[in-house]
């Protein structure tokens, strides 16, 4: 297996995008990541409702391994 991507969720716009993109290309790619930070930015930071359903339909679709998939996590691991 790959080694793992560390991937800082508060840089650029910090918000979900970096989290929907990460797991686009990890699923294309077989690449698995570890995403931190996660919307540090802003008023909530963290998974929103809206964030972990993507996760977890990403995770379903390609029989990933996930941790932190949970409301208010500010980190992800997606293997």
């Amino acid at each position: 297996m790959s080694s793992r991507i560390e991937i800082d969720g508060s840089e650029g716009e910090g918000g979900g995008q970096i989290l929907r993109t990460s797991l686009a290309l990890s699923l294309i790619t077989g690449q698995p990541f570890h995403l931190y930070n996660i919307r540090a930015g802003r008023p909530k930071p963290g998974l929103a409702a809206q964030h972990l359903t993507c996760v977890r339909a990403a995770a379903a679709i390609g029989s990933a391994t996930v941790r932190g998939a949970s409301l208010g996590s500010t980190y992800l691991t997606f293997d």
